[in-house]
Parts: C-alpha cells; sequence; structure tokens
C-alpha cells in the first residue's frame, strides 16, 4: 500500500465524486492509501505541490491554465476529468417561465465571489449573446450564504448558487431559471500535480486513475439514495433530503464524467472562456496543461 496526500481546495458537494471514491474504498483497492487534507486557499495547495508536502490534488484546471499562461515552464499538470460540466445554477427569488439567458439583463445578480469560474464562465455566455456584463445590475463580493439571503428579503431576484445552496433556495420558496452546465462540456474538476510527481510516484497515479474509473461506472449506476448515503460523511449536519436533491440535479445535468478521460473540448471551453473575460492574456493550450498519457495507460 502506497500513501498519497491529496489535497481538497475545500468542502463541497460537486466534490462527490471524490469522496464517494474514498468512502467506498476505491483508492485503497487499486493498493492507494489517501491521506484527504484541506486546504482552503488554493495557492497554498500549488505551494505545498511545489515543495513536495502533498503529492496531488484536485481543482479547477483553471488554476493549472492560469499558471502556464503567466509561465510557459509551469511544472503544473491537470489530469483525470471529474467534473466537466458546470455546476453552478442560476437561482431565481420565484419562478420565471420561459426565462432565456438573454433576460438576465432585466434582474438583478448576485455573482459568485468564493470561486472565479463560474463567473468567468457566465460572463464569456453573456458575451456571446451580445450583453455586456458590466453593464449590468450585478452585485459582487457576497458569499452564497450572503446571496441566497438576499435573495429571500428581495434585494436580489437571481442569484449564482451551486449544491446545496440551490436546493435550500428552491425548497424556501425559489426556483432553477438556468443550469450552467448547459453551456455544454467544460472542465471544472480534475486531479493536479508536478510532472515530476507523475514520473515519481506513477503506480499510485495509475491506482488513483483506476479507482477513479470504478467509481464513476457506480456513480452513474446507483441509486442516488445509496450515492447520499455514501457520502454522507463527509456532509455532517447536511440534511439528507438536500443531499439527494443535489446529487439528483447534478447526476441528470450531466455535471459528473463517466470516466477519467479528460475531453479537450471541455479544456477548450474553460480556456476560451479565461481569454474571453481577461483572466489570461494567453492561451498555453490542452497539450501544455493537461497529461492524457496517464489516463490512456491506466484505462489500457
Amino acid at each position: 500500500m502506497t500513501t498519497i496526500t491529496l489535497q481538497e481546495p475545500f468542502r463541497a458537494l460537486f466534490y462527490s465524486p471524490f469522496y464517494a471514491a474514498l468512502a467506498r474504498g476505491d483508492f485503497a483497492a487499486q493498493g492507494v492509501a489517501v491521506k484527504l487534507i484541506t486546504v482552503g486557499e488554493p495557492d497554498r495547495a500549488v505551494a505545498n505541490l511545489l515543495s513536495g508536502a502533498a503529492d496531488l490534488a484536485w481543482s479547477g484546471p483553471m488554476r493549472v491554465i492560469r499558471d502556464h499562461a503567466a509561465n510557459p515552464d509551469s511544472p503544473l499538470v491537470s489530469f483525470a476529468g471529474v467534473v466537466m460540466r458546470d455546476p453552478f445554477l442560476l437561482v431565481g427569488a420565484g419562478p420565471q417561465p420561459g426565462f432565456k439567458l438573454h433576460d438576465l439583463a432585466a434582474f438583478r445578480l448576485g455573482v459568485v465571489s468564493e470561486v472565479p469560474t463560474p463567473w468567468w464562465c457566465l460572463q464569456q455566455d453573456l458575451l456571446g449573446l451580445g450583453l455586456d456584463p458590466a453593464a449590468m445590475k450585478v452585485t459582487a463580493g457576497r458569499s452564497m450564504a450572503e446571496n441566497a439571503a438576499a435573495l429571500r428579503d428581495g434585494t436580489l431576484d437571481v442569484a449564482q448558487l451551486f449544491e446545496p445552496f440551490a436546493s435550500q433556495a428552491v425548497a424556501a420558496g425559489g426556483a432553477v431559471w438556468h443550469a450552467q452546465a448547459s453551456r455544454g462540456p467544460t472542465s471544472y474538476t480534475a486531479f493536479y500535480a508536478t510532472r515530476a510527481a507523475l514520473v515519481a510516484k506513477r503506480p499510485a497515479m495509475l491506482g488513483l486513475v483506476r479507482g477513479l474509473a470504478a467509481m464513476q461506472r457506480w456513480l452513474h449506476a446507483a441509486p442516488v439514495a445509496e450515492v447520499a448515503a455514501t457520502v454522507a460523511p463527509y456532509f455532517e449536519g447536511l440534511d439528507r433530503a438536500l443531499l439527494e436533491s443535489g446529487i439528483a440535479r447534478y447526476r441528470e445535468l450531466g455535471v459528473w464524467a463517466k470516466d477519467p478521460v479528460f475531453p479537450e473540448a471541455a479544456f477548450d471551453s474553460l480556456e476560451g472562456a479565461m481569454f474571453g473575460v481577461g483572466a489570461i492574456p494567453r492561451r498555453p493550450g490542452f497539450a501544455a496543461c493537461v497529461d492524457t498519457a496517464l489516463v490512456a495507460e491506466a484505462l489500457a
């Protein structure tokens, strides 16, 4: 058994596939004992990888893209796709029949502050519709919990939320107006490490990929209640009905990949959004940022 130190950025329901693999013992079945640590600060996760304090992390490929855009010699590389569609939802204070994304310009919108990717992607989609996000009634800098509260008190019309905030808002009388997953494949979460670590610890990394693949087969076949029961220990205090609602929604929207292959189209969509809104000065490209050989070897 090889021990690998794995970093999560923060606890989130859309990361459930990782928790399921840990809970089910999918990594252990491949001879890999995982020590999971929560870093809280993404920059600290990168520092841990570079120093060797951790072996790998899961996070948005945007972090690898941004590092390569600033430094062509970046040692970071993503691999093994897990969340390959946007998990964020536009939740309104009440039903809005017939809503189209173009209609968003007429409403007071609260955007996510905890992470940048959902707003980058939404801005890119709005620009594609001919809308100027800078001219819209946008409230930034508040947490999802604060924006959900603003929906309830009537100071916002719609907020950008992930689960379980979205299901909580719906239970309080709100309604999902738009799923950002509808933008199509978009690389949201994968493993990332240094290229040196993929070489030095290749047998363990191969085992992690095989464990992911086993989990993904189960994830898309098991009843929602079974998935929720499996990951529930990672969400202490969360109402089981809300957990099941979020899992069902994400699975229905195709947020979670069915195998660890990292689709180039999903990468291009994210990189294009980042470049389109000015989050990166150049597009480093799929080949520079994603290692496909490891997954191909693991699944062969």
